[in-house]
């Protein structure tokens, strides 16, 4: 295999640095991940996008926290700004499991070493650069700065935070995909303005004493004070937040923090086509950086190296979900050229064995669906295209999926191109969606069940109650019945062989012991033993965050009960293995407590009568 030259990856080091010619930076970014030159990695995309725009980047990659700080300082000073970002997750959700358990991995990290970056790292690491550098601006970003631009609760500590901007001293936020407000960022700066200049840029929250004027409508918050003593007023703020953030042509956000006022100016309109191909074209490597070779592969990145991400964003909703809070309701689509130039690169790569991981996105069918009348999309409020019935302007035709996946099928260097994300089911059951025009649900699904399916395809009914799934913006679970009916019929019509795996969350908000039991009870007699499931985790920016902490709906303010202790979480998600030896005799118990032996009966073959439990 031919060495690439150390110059295709953006610099690591100073060496790398002068390699270049370079003898300053414009802007150095500070990640929580390791450095992988690949589109699916945002401190690569952000990089690319400033290369694009004339700037010179540097990147640190995991700098150690804990000794001297030497990795803060290494690149030096730069001209405009730090950017700061935790990497790909949430570093909290990265390091703990629902139960606050320490995870013995990080999937972002060479050889999936733990331990590499510290909890709250966009925190951390702007106090360390407003240490050393007081006087550079920092600009922070990631799915970690957007999910807490406002005040919000924090699971881990079990308290209210309040915006990140506040903790971090950071100068500015970029909330969602950072691509629109980068570039106007990017020429702001080269104009001489400073980054605390820069506050009529769409997209951006920042912390001023008073919030300056704008065209914008504004809506104001309780402040972060009052949410402190009263959780309701917590709630409705969220619906706010929420609403603002789904809209086209939303209102600014402001939000009294002590003495200063948190302004979160309303988002870009979702990208173009031509505005996705241009991010996605950009000239990655498609590698992890050299350096990382001695210590062994990344997961997320042999996870992710042979697959497409053909879309971005999410018009389900789901309460307990951060896509569309972070990438939007609404979808943004690449082209098919860009999509099958990026098909042709990964055919080249010297390890590709014919096999793509996964054509997909966020949600694996949802690729050029959009609305009929961008009007109505205009003048919409609500969170979910498709929750609780599916919007009549909606466009839901999967034919241009279906048209890439033959033309995939095609290419002569594919043996076979696997759809890896989760399919959004109720989009192709009739009954449910009735915007099925172009009559092609069948035909895609025979694409996807004959060609595209690994061994299994990966589904997420979630729950199994309808009280459970309405909180959780879900559909009914009449709808995974008939879904499955299709599937299986397909399989059985070309002699498949190939399980529905569904996905399944326990001790969601409103979510009840005896809810559980009937999953549990209700899978089984379809025939799983469940492996995919897991426990609910309150990630900040969610409906269900929201509930868990305040204990109301954010958009009624009216009760949800939810499972909040640890014994309360562990029986809920016990009832998912009904099928193991060591809880029968705990179900069979706790079920007699809870006044249904029908249940246990369903789930363990037992019937209880006047002589105790038998067969």
């Amino acid at each position: 295999m031919e060495e690439r030259p150390i110059t295709d990856w953006l610099p690591l080091t100073k060496k790398e640095v002068e390699k270049r010619g370079w003898d300053e930076l414009d802007v150095i970014l500070i990640s929580g991940d390791a450095y992988v030159d690949h589109p699916a990695f945002g401190t690569a995309v952000i990089g690319r996008i400033m290369e694009s725009e004339g700037l010179k980047v540097g990147i640190v990659a995991q700098p150690n926290w804990k000794d001297d700080l030497r990795d803060f300082k290494k690149l030096g000073k730069p001209k405009y700004f730090f950017g700061v970002t935790a990497g790909c997750m949430d570093s909290m959700v990265n390091h703990y499991t629902a139960n606050k358990r320490l995870r013995s991995n990080d999937s972002y990290t060479p050889g999936g070493e733990a331990g590499f970056r510290p909890d709250y790292a966009t925190t951390v690491y702007t106090k360390i650069l407003k240490e050393i550098y007081p006087d550079v601006p920092v600009l922070i970003g990631g799915i970690e700065a957007s999910l807490r631009r406002v005040t919000h609760y924090d699971y881990w500590a079990d308290k209210l935070f309040p915006s990140i901007l506040v903790d971090s001293g950071a100068d500015m936020l970029v909330y969602g995909m950072g691509e629109q407000p980068l570039r106007e960022i990017m020429r702001g700066v080269k104009e001489g303005k400073k980054l605390g200049d820069l506050t009529h840029i769409n997209q951006v929250a920042f912390l001023q004493k008073t919030a300056p004027a704008c065209d914008w409508e504004t809506v104001e918050l309780a402040s972060h004070e009052v949410c402190l003593e009263d959780k309701i007023k917590y709630a409705a703020n969220f619906k706010i937040v929420e609403v603002e953030s789904n809209k086209w042509q939303a209102n600014r956000i402001i939000q009294k923090v002590g003495e200063d006022v948190l302004v979160i100016n309303p988002p870009f309109k979702t990208m173009e086509e031509v505005e996705m191909d241009k991010s996605f074209d950009l000239p990655y490597t498609r590698l992890p950086h050299p350096k990382y070779r001695k210590r062994g592969p990344i997961p997320a990145f042999e996870m992710i190296k042979f697959s497409v991400n053909m879309h971005r964003g999410c018009f389900g909703g789901c309460s307990f979900c951060t896509i569309s809070a972070h990438q939007g309701k609404f979808i943004a689509s690449r082209s098919e050229k860009s999509i099958m130039k990026e098909v042709e690169q990964i055919t080249k790569a010297p390890d590709f064995k014919g096999y793509i991981s996964d054509l997909g996105g966020p949600s694996a069918n949802m690729y050029r669906m959009k609305g009929k009348d961008e009007e109505i999309c205009a003048r919409c409020v609500s969170p979910s295209c498709i929750h609780p019935v599916i919007c009549n302007n909606l466009d839901t035709s999967h034919k241009p999926l279906t048209d890439i996946y033959r033309k995939v099928d095609k290419h002569p260097s594919i043996k076979k191109a696997f759809v890896g994300s989760g399919v959004r089911y109720d989009l192709l059951v009739d009954d449910f969606n009735k915007n099925n025009q172009d009559g092609n649900h069948d035909e895609y699904m025979e694409q996807l069940i004959t060609r595209h399916v690994s061994g299994r395809l990966k589904v997420a009914p979630e729950h199994t109650s309808d009280a459970t799934l309405r909180i959780m913006r879900k559909p009914s679970f009449k709808y995974f019945h008939a879904f499955k009916k299709k599937y299986d019929e397909i399989s059985a019509k070309f002699g498949l062989k190939q399980p529905l795996i569904p996905y399944f969350i326990s001790s969601h908000p409103g979510c009840e012991e005896e809810d559980m039991a009937n999953l549990a009870a209700e899978t089984k007699d379809l025939g799983f033993h469940l492996e995919q499931v897991q426990d609910f985790t309150p990630t900040p920016m969610t409906v269900a965050e929201v509930i868990y902490y305040s204990g109301v709906h954010p958009y009624t303010l009216q009760p949800v009960k939810t499972a909040k202790t640890r014994e309360e979480k562990q029986n809920q998600n016990k009832y998912f293995f009904w099928y193991k030896p060591e809880y029968k005799d705990w179900i069979r118990n706790r079920l007699t407590q809870l006044k249904r032996p029908d249940l246990a009966q369903r789930l363990l073959g037992f019937r209880n009568n006047k002589n105790g439990w038998t067969k």
